[in-house]
């Protein structure tokens, strides 16, 4: 059953165009992943989803009654209930259900006090139509507890990270980030027909980000999921909607499953151009080598109608994305970040005294590339802007190293970029001192060129602003990076991509992330950060996690959350009958006879040996064209061979259900890149027998 149809939906802003003319269904039950860069359009289809946007043309169907919940990035939660009132008054009806039995309760005990009082007569209708309506109201409520228990609520809420202890605190006093935790929780608490989930990991740590996943693998209703975490997203998609260059497209499978198959398509695009590109040149060479000749002149046009009749191969075009790479540092000393009984504590009207770290004791050496993982609240950003100067510690020491110069990247450092600049004077002023040529090429790594340059921050989406941000740290990034959740707000693409421009930089990073993708590239030692203390590993995130198995750990704060066808050659069946015809007619007898005498024995003998002569003339040019003759008729039939099976491969191609089945898969591309080569072979043997044998009719012509 389809939950919602686009037919022809076209959406555009200016001169962007964000879908044209698309056709999209979403099924009960299917789980898909949205992807695409930066501005491309995916939150605006989720807006077009939920009904926040219209469409310029085309239709979107609903299913009747469809129920949709919808997280975006950037939401407004006001304060003034609970947290836990927040999310059992998420469920559309309850509160106005309550209401109604209050109403209808007041409405039975006003009567029945009239009637205890005499200021009314009993009126046994009136009554039981009240006691009637309060029942089924009752029933209705009875409903919402066994489907919508506050139990539930509260096991949503813990699996989010949350403390028994939040669940009374009024929603006003959460940070922005539970903010988006309570939101989400009253999403999955609702459980919708159709969950609209925009980068929903992008305030969950690690081992929240594991009971999500486990969440949504159970989940058997319908999702589209937009995540800049590859592994998350490969774990749970079996569909893949894309914003690609050409257009929007759609994929079976994950996300691995996509690009395989996308590097699939672009491998027999190119083939196909190939092949085309070398009949075509064939084509051409013969046109320019014969066009002079007027004995030439049927063969020629021939190839040039032919050569008119040739399609275009239109390839992909590469999607961009953000490139970069790391001016060499200056190198610091051996020890980069020294820290030795650091304490840190804060204190709330609302929660008191906290000590976040009582005495740590850490060292940082150059060249250390260390993921700081943790459930939120446990102190790694608190960490991580301490080293790097934002905030004060209260007693200990912490020392940065001889020549160490850090750089600082943090989430809320996107946010609060200079709105009234240009994303050029945003960049440009961070150093004075680089030419308007650096700036612009720093930019350009990060997708900003052209008139692009002269946006207004004002005017930038989430992920645009982050890819400023990181552009502000290029620019001038020292020999020490220190980076707050830097995949946020990225596509996935890019994220990808910083993870490999790191992995290159010759400094020393420190960084909290709870992307496992972005952790596994990049971390070469693994800090975890839990109850005021920073356990130390000296190995990569798989290996931190094997050797807490081995130690038989608990791993809730470190949680683990997986060539073408060518064209048909022109028949030559019209040439090789007109030859066969030629040969047969050629030597044919000439009519009449001398019967006269001696003279008539002579030319009879003459005539004898003539046609003797002709006929053995006749079979040295049949014995000659027959051989061709053949070789074309055999070649033209084992292409039309070829070419019908190419078709039918294609076809399989075609059909996604084929990109399920890897072996499958992998016997049709390996039989269709074969018999794309052995086109392109029989083509051009083709091609050189037909030349010869018209060269041979034209010689019985002459």
């Amino acid at each position: 059953m389809s939950l919602v149809v686009f037919e022809k939906v076209s959406l555009g802003f200016g001169q962007k165009t964000i879908v044209n003319e698309l056709d999209l269904r979403i099924g009960d039950g299917e789980r898909i992943g949205l992807i695409g860069s930066n501005g491309s359009g995916k939150s605006t289809l989720l807006k077009l989803l939920s009904g926040d946007m219209k469409p310029d043309s085309g239709r979107i169907t609903s299913a009747r009654g469809l129920e949709i919940g919808w997280l975006p990035q950037d939401i407004a939660v006001e304060g003034g209930r609970s947290l836990i009132e927040f999310v059992l008054a998420s469920v559309p009806g309850r509160e106005l259900l309550g209401a109604r039995i209050e109403q209808t309760e007041a409405e039975l005990a006003a009567v029945q006090a009239e009637v205890e009082s005499d200021a009314r007569p009993i009126d046994d209708e009136e009554l039981m139509e009240l006691a009637t309506r309060l029942a089924e109201l009752h029933e209705r409520a009875t409903h919402f507890e066994m489907h919508y228990s506050e139990h539930e609520a509260l096991k949503i809420l813990s699996g989010l990270g949350f403390a028994p202890s939040d669940h009374q605190r009024d929603l006003g006093e959460l940070s922005g980030g539970w903010k988006m935790r309570a939101v989400l929780g009253s999403l999955l608490f609702q459980r919708p027909d159709l969950m609209l989930l925009d980068e929903p990991t992008n305030h969950l740590d690690m081992p929240s980000v594991a009971w999500f996943g486990d969440f949504l693998q159970k989940y058997r209703r319908s999702f589209l999921l937009i995540c800049h975490d590859r592994e998350f997203l490969d774990e749970q998609i079996d569909r893949v909607v894309t914003f690609e260059p050409e257009g929007v497209r759609q994929y079976r499978g994950n996300y691995q499953a996509y690009q395989r198959q996308r590097e699939e398509e672009e491998i027999i695009l190119e083939n196909k151009a190939r092949n085309l590109g070398r009949e075509r040149e064939k084509a051409e060479q013969f046109i320019d080598r014969f066009r002079a000749q007027a004995n030439k002149a049927k063969a020629v046009q021939s190839r040039v109608k032919a050569l008119a009749k040739l399609d275009d191969v239109v390839l992909f075009e590469k999607r961009r994305v953000m490139r970069f790479t790391f001016p060499p540092c200056d190198r610091a000393g051996h020890e980069v970040v020294k820290i030795r009984g650091l304490k840190k504590a804060y204190s709330t009207p609302e929660r008191g005294d906290h000590v976040v770290f009582p005495g740590l004791d850490l060292s940082v050496s150059r060249g250390d590339k260390i993921g700081i993982i943790g459930i939120n609240g446990a102190g790694k950003t608190t960490l991580l802007r301490m080293i790097a100067g934002e905030i004060s510690h209260d007693a200990g020491e912490l020392e940065i190293g001889h020549k160490v110069t850090p750089g600082y990247y943090a989430q809320h450092h996107a946010e609060s970029l200079h709105r009234e600049l240009t994303v050029f004077e945003e960049v440009a002023q961070q150093d004075p001192h680089a030419g308007q040529t650096r700036v612009r090429s720093i930019l350009g790594a990060f997708l900003y060129s052209g008139d692009d340059v002269d946006k207004k921050i004002a005017v930038l989406s989430g992920g645009e602003r982050a890819r400023v941000a990181l552009a502000k740290l290029l620019i001038k990034p020292g020999n020490l990076l220190l980076m707050d959740e830097p995949t946020n707000h990225l596509d996935l693409e890019s994220s990808e991509s910083l993870a490999e421009s790191l992995s290159t930089y010759d400094g020393t990073v420190l960084f909290v992330s709870h992307n496992r993708s972005f952790v596994r590239k990049l971390a070469t030692k693994i800090w975890n950060v839990h109850d005021g203390t920073v356990e130390i590993y000296p190995g990569t995130l798989d290996e931190y996690l094997a050797s807490a198995r081995e130690r038989g750990e608990a791993l809730e704060a470190v949680a683990d959350g997986k060539a073408g066808p060518t064209k048909q050659p022109q028949s030559a069946d019209a040439s090789s009958k007109q030859a066969v015809s030629k040969v047969e007619t050629k030597g044919a007898p000439a009519a009449g006879s001398d019967d006269a005498g001696g003279g008539a024995k002579r030319d009879r003998a003459a005539e004898r040996e003539r046609k003797r002569k002709e006929a053995e003339e006749r079979a040295q040019r049949n014995k000659r064209l027959k051989p061709l003759q053949r070789q074309v008729t055999e070649l033209e039939a084992r292409i039309n061979e070829l070419e019908q099976a190419q078709k039918q491969r294609s076809v399989e191609l075609a059909d996604p259900a084929v990109y399920e089945d890897a072996e499958r898969r992998g016997v049709l591309l390996d039989e269709y890149q074969a018999a794309a080569a052995k086109l392109e072979e029989l083509s051009g043997r083709w091609e050189l027998a037909s030349m010869e044998l018209e060269e041979q009719l034209e010689q019985l012509e002459a």
